[in-house]
């Protein structure tokens, strides 16, 4: 059954629009939230908070590193192109023309994320913080961090702070669409270059934080 938009964002993101910072005390006659993101004053659409805090005796969840699965039977094995997943990109070239080979494998690691997250009873928006490794792709000598964030914003941080609505997300040379998954938490968030991942072929593994919402058991 799908849960209701969790109190942890709600709360957080009128706390932040008041007074430009997402950790102000709770109201102690309702229940305050497991975690506050604290979003810098003035800014509708920030991609990541500055931090998180998180409330004393929280449920917290701990993913391992995941990096992007092999969804690509056109492509030889253990190459970048194996990972890019044939069914985010359906007919054509994989990735198709716009979408680089980071910001296609991206993707494909924030959908197994988000199917982690469920096998545990939690969502997207239940994240708090999240660790990026990104490998330079062939014939490159700087990760591409600009392919990593679009992919990002499929899946995070894709609604306007003041309004709520949802903002549109550059797809390749397309004109920006609706993100594949309307998200509006923003986690505590690092990305960095690395010399090599663990799985040949790779060039993205993500790890996150996130924290069960009040009345959901840890499983």
């Amino acid at each position: 059954m799908r849960r209701p938009v969790p109190a942890l964002i709600a709360l957080a993101v009128t706390a932040a629009l008041a007074t430009g910072c997402a950790g102000a005390a709770p109201d102690p006659a309702e229940p305050g939230p497991p975690a506050l993101p604290v979003l810098e004053a003035g800014e509708a659409n920030p991609m990541i908070a500055e931090g998180v805090s998180l409330v004393s005796g929280a449920s917290l969840y701990k993913s391992s590193g995941l990096g992007p699965a092999a969804a690509n039977p056109a492509a030889a094995d253990s190459t970048p192109q194996a990972y890019v997943d044939a069914g985010q990109f359906p007919g054509g070239t994989l990735p198709p023309p716009g979408v680089t080979i980071t910001e296609a494998q991206g993707m494909n690691v924030l959908a197994r994320i988000k199917e982690n997250l469920e096998a545990r009873g939690l969502r997207l928006d239940d994240v708090t913080s999240m660790r990026v490794f990104l490998d330079n792709a062939p014939g490159t000598t700087r990760a591409d961090y600009a392919g990593w964030n679009r992919a990002y914003r499929q899946y995070f941080a894709n609604t306007d702070l003041t309004t709520g609505e949802t903002v549109l997300v550059p797809t390749g040379t397309a004109a920006p669409a609706a993100p594949l998954v309307r998200n509006p938490a923003r986690p505590s968030r690092f990305a960095l270059e690395v010399a090599s991942l663990p799985v040949p072929g790779w060039l993205v593994e993500v790890e996150v934080d996130a924290v069960y919402p009040a009345g959901v058991t840890p499983r």
